[in-house]
């Protein structure tokens, strides 16, 4: 019963911390991106910025 209790726990605790992620190329993105130092950044994530944030290109759905 206890392995259950955790199991369920650790998938609430996952999907409440993925939820809170802004999509990458949202304006709440960007923002949060002009906090990270630059060497923290992947390559996908200077990619992306300079595409979505520096070029306003809109995020595919």
């Amino acid at each position: 019963m206890k392995k259950i209790f955790v199991l369920i726990t650790s998938i609430a605790a996952l999907l409440t911390l993925t939820a809170c992620e802004p999509k990458r190329g949202s304006e709440k993105w960007c923002k949060k991106m002009d906090e990270v130092p630059k060497g923290e950044w992947t390559l996908n994530d200077a990619s992306d910025y300079t595409k979505y944030c520096v070029f306003n290109q809109k995020p595919e759905e």
